[in-house]
Formats: structure tokens, C-alpha cells, sequence
């Protein structure tokens, strides 16, 4: 299978279905050869729309793989917990996440809170300290993984 040839197509076709491809990889696990996809949204993805996804791609595949090679598709989503990229944190105001950091701000390196503003160099961020309900700016250059976060 020629992943060079098919990862623009798979794009092009994941765009106009409302989803970006996150990653693409073909391997062979026990003698099988497996294509693995996972796809991303702003919005949660769920099960349904995975069925839908992989229905999709699978009549897709056929039309426009050559190879004759069989192999068994996999997609899949980055989960509820999904890493974010900085440079897109706009998308995620009012979010709930877990943000890790380069250098301690008052003395912690990971807190969760909610996404209330994004700016050019900066996020803040709602935290909720025992029963305090506070906001803190967190340097852009500060993050050094941020991901959603489920809210127990």
C-alpha cells in the first residue's frame, strides 16, 4: 500500500466529511497487515460517527488503493482525553483540559480548569482550588502539554 499516494486523498475525502486525519499507519502485527486511521474534530466523536467513518473509507479504499494487497482497516479518534495543540486552543474556549507546564506557576506544574480566554501569548484558565473558584494566566511558551480532561 502506497501511503504517500492515498494520505492526500484520505484528507481531501476526511474534509469533505467534516474531520481531519490525524495519523495514518500501515503494519503488519501477527502475519496481518493493518491500516491504521484516527481522526479528529473539535467536537467529540462518537462511536456512530466512527461506524460511519470507517464505512466510508473502507468503500473510499477500494476505489482508490491498487495494491490488491488485503489488510484490515482500523479507525479510530484521539478519545475523550485528546491532546491539543496550542496553536489551536481558540477552538476550545469554555472546555475543560489539563494543562502541564515548562515551569511551575505558584509552585504546581499541572492544573485543570476551564479554558475561558485565548490570546496571542496566553490562555486563561478557570480553577477551582478547594472551594475558590479562580482564574490564571498561563504562558502559551509555558505549555508544555495540554490535552481535554474529563471533569469528575
Amino acid at each position: 500500500m502506497n501511503l504517500e499516494k492515498i494520505k492526500p486523498l484520505l484528507e481531501t475525502k476526511l474534509a469533505s466529511m467534516g474531520y481531519d486525519l490525524y495519523s495514518i499507519l500501515f503494519n503488519v502485527v501477527k502475519g496481518e497487515k493493518h491500516l491504521s486511521i484516527v481522526v479528529d474534530k473539535v467536537e467529540p466523536i462518537d462511536m456512530n460517527e466512527i461506524v460511519k467513518v470507517s464505512e466510508a473509507l473502507s468503500t473510499y479504499l477500494d476505489e482508490i488503493d491498487d495494491s490488491n494487497d488485503p489488510y484490515m482497516l482500523e479507525v479510530s479518534s484521539l478519545g475523550a482525553e485528546k491532546p491539543l495543540k496550542v496553536e489551536a486552543l481558540s477552538n476550545y474556549i469554555d472546555r475543560y483540559v489539563e494543562v502541564r507546564m515548562i515551569n511551575p506557576i505558584n509552585g504546581e506544574n499541572i492544573y485543570e480548569g476551564f479554558i475561558r480566554k485565548v490570546n496571542e501569548e496566553s490562555i486563561d484558565l478557570e480553577i477551582r482550588i478547594k472551594s475558590r473558584i479562580k482564574e490564571i494566566n498561563i504562558a502559551k511558551s509555558n505549555i508544555s502539554k495540554i490535552r481535554l480532561a474529563i471533569k469528575f
